[in-house]
């Protein structure tokens, strides 16, 4: 991925505002709801949506700044690692070797225990072994994958490729354990094991709070004073859902068990809707017509208690 600035159209010093402001923008106009089946949209709002996960973090910003990371947020590989644990007698330790330093396994074991613990400890001949060290990686999940679940086969900056299962509901900075997908064992030993840190996606339009989905729904003047059905998009399809008589701006509607699976209670959660009234993009002659006659409206005051020292 490119660098993430240039992706959202912001400068390097960019306020944490300029940021989330470039990014809603830019989402809105090429998410894949709004573009099925545009290719070139959604391979857009993937690279909006993973430079906005990068800069709004501001712990991951820094250290993409300071050049410790890179624009997908993997760690830089500088030399790869042996990490090593003793399961052997006399009181072994964990050590760390870069892998660079030594002509194979054998050298690590030399330097650790001596010439003889080295070649008896290749050879199985003393029982030496030892657990193969743990790797953690992090993985960029989208909204939606992690509201429904997925399978995933994802390469890793060391190279390395795993499958991994995304469960439904997954959390955001959640920590999947994937069990012997560390570093091999020496000596018999068993592997280490993998750890993936999921960093989800934002969303356009979804906001997940624990297991509920939050969202504001435009809704037309006419929808909103004489009510009806509209349609409305969840993390499970689009459902229907009626507007009472008489709504406003802000007046918000649950749909029950919409939202995203709960791990403990197996329940899930429920969609909330805010309404959002919005008034037609061109003026309409025979709306302003009505409103200039319309006593009740001009007697109509939203802004009462409001004023200044009140």
């Amino acid at each position: 991925m490119r660098d993430p600035y240039d992706i959202l159209g912001v400068k390097k010093d960019a306020s944490a505002d300029d940021i989330r402001k470039a990014y809603r923008s830019q989402a809105k106009e090429c998410h894949p709801d709004l573009h099925p089946g545009d290719a070139k949209a959604e391979a857009r709002f993937k690279d909006i949506s993973g430079a906005y996960d990068l800069l709004s973090d501001p712990e991951k910003r820094k250290r993409f700044d300071a050049g410790e990371i890179d624009a997908e947020g993997h760690e830089k590989p500088e030399q790869q690692y042996y990490r090593t644990y003793a399961d052997g007698g006399d009181g072994a330790k964990y050590a760390r070797y870069g892998a660079g330093d030594y002509e194979d396994m054998s050298d690590i074991l030399r330097d650790l225990f001596g010439e003889g613990r080295g070649r008896g400890a290749g050879r199985g001949g003393d029982g030496f072994k030892m657990r193969g060290g743990d790797i953690s990686y992090t993985l960029d999940v989208s909204f939606m994958d992690a509201a429904k679940g997925t399978k995933r086969r994802a390469t890793m900056a060391d190279g390395k490729t795993l499958d991994i299962s995304i469960p439904e509901g997954v959390k955001d900075r959640q920590t999947l354990r994937l069990k012997g997908k560390g570093m091999p064992g020496i000596g018999g030993g068993p592997a280490g094991d993998a750890y993936i840190g999921v960093h989800i996606q934002p969303h356009a339009f979804f906001t997940r709070k624990d297991s509920n989905i939050h969202m504001t729904l435009p809704v037309s003047l006419t929808e909103a004073v004489l009510g009806g059905k509209v349609k409305v998009p969840t993390v499970g399809g689009t459902v229907e859902m009626t507007v009472p008589k008489g709504s406003n701006t802000g007046d918000t509607l649950r749909l029950k068990g919409r939202g995203v699976l709960d791990a403990k209670s197996k329940q899930k959660g429920d969609q909330y809707v805010r309404l959002e009234v919005v008034l037609p993009d061109k003026p309409d002659a025979e709306l302003e017509a009505f409103l200039k006659d319309w006593q009740a409206g001009r007697d109509h005051d939203p802004r009462k208690g409001m004023e200044a020292g009140s």
